[in-house]
């Protein structure tokens, strides 16, 4: 009798120690949910309405999906430009499910953001805080939320696989310091917050590279800071103002050098000024002949820009790059090359015209 008690406390010890391993929380997965509850009814699904025309120009709505995080309690959305791109119509879902007609305030292609506005009682806005990209880690967690397929608030986690990653905006700009991560990130995740450990949003989830569509663990995040530096121009004005040196650039490589025959080998090409633009003002000149070299068409004749304020610049993106961190009316020296002598010129950039 005795032996069978003591087989039952001890079958019952065993059942008590196994329910506890079995639904045992680690602190990761603490953090997981905690991160998820304080964050996820900020995370919105953004859904974007469009009217194309078909063979026979009759016209039909197309629809698309993407994510955003609410930044404020005026109502303010932070999301991808390529989300709300073209849209006629913007509609917002919160998270209790409610619908909401959203208004476009603000959009920079060039950084693929753009903040949408709705107008709803501040007690329906859970309000996502706004982080620091600056001394993130490789290694360090990550957690993105969004609405993959239509899935709406979908949480995923992973790591920061690389930081200083460099891609092209659909518009052909480069998006410099990007976070590349492993978190899963699938179409419809556009938009949606890359947050810290603490709940805060480090970046913007923007592209994924993958040969099936769907994420193979190579997700690409746009830096909070950059938000935070376009954030209030696109409130207050609608839009980024870029300076502007009003000329079409292309790279000079060591085989174009070779068949023009210059005397260096790296440069900015200037193919085209823009006519009464700053470049034009301040005397360069474009090129005059369309030439293939190899598999590329160039135009050659023109000033070649070898240093910008004794910055080297080796590739057109080196002068883009140093144009874009100055402002509308700075005064650069660019050292030209010119039929075959070296020349300083001063520029005073302009407003960059807006993208549409």
């Amino acid at each position: 009798m005795i032996s069978k008690k003591i087989s039952i406390i001890v079958f019952s010890l065993l059942i008590s120690f196994w329910s506890t391993l079995a639904f045992s929380i680690t602190e990761d997965e603490k953090n997981n949910i905690s991160v998820y509850e304080k964050a996820a009814d900020g995370v919105v699904n953004v859904t974007s309405i469009a009217v194309q025309m078909d063979f026979f120009f009759n016209a039909f709505p197309t629809q698309g999906a993407g994510s955003g995080s609410i930044i404020d309690t005026k109502g303010h959305i932070l999301t991808n430009h390529h989300v709300v791109a073209n849209a006629q119509k913007l509609e917002v879902t919160l998270a209790d499910g409610s619908k909401w007609p959203a208004k476009l305030i603000g959009s920079d292609p060039d950084n693929d953001l753009a903040v949408i506005k709705i107008e709803v009682p501040k007690e329906k806005m859970k309000v996502i805080p706004v982080g620091d990209s600056k001394n993130l880690r490789i290694g360090q967690k990550v957690l993105a939320i969004g609405n993959p397929f239509g899935f709406e608030r979908t949480l995923t986690t992973g790591v920061i696989s690389s930081l200083g990653r460099t891609i092209r905006s659909e518009v052909g700009t480069l998006i410099e310091e990007v976070i590349q991560t492993d978190a899963a990130i699938n179409p419809g995740n556009s938009g949606g917050p890359l947050l810290n450990s603490d709940g805060e949003i480090i970046g913007i989830n923007s592209a994924i590279i993958s040969p099936s569509g769907g994420s193979v663990g190579i997700g690409f995040a746009i830096p909070v800071n950059t938000a935070k530096k376009v954030i209030p121009e696109l409130i207050s004005k609608g839009y980024v103002t870029y300076p502007w040196i009003g000329a079409t650039i292309q790279p000079l490589l060591p085989e174009i050098a070779k068949f023009m025959k210059v005397s260096v080998e790296r440069g900015a090409m200037i193919a085209e000024v823009a006519k009464g633009g700053p470049a034009e003002r301040a005397g360069l000149k474009g090129g005059s002949q369309r030439v293939q070299v190899g598999n590329m068409i160039v135009v050659v004749g023109g000033d070649i820009v070898v240093k910008a304020d004794q910055h080297d610049v080796k590739t057109h993106d080196d002068l883009i790059r140093y144009i874009r961190e100055k402002k509308p009316n700075d005064v650069i020296t660019l050292k030209v090359l010119r039929k075959g002598k070296f020349e300083d010129m001063k520029v005073t950039l302009g407003e960059r015209p807006r993208r549409r």
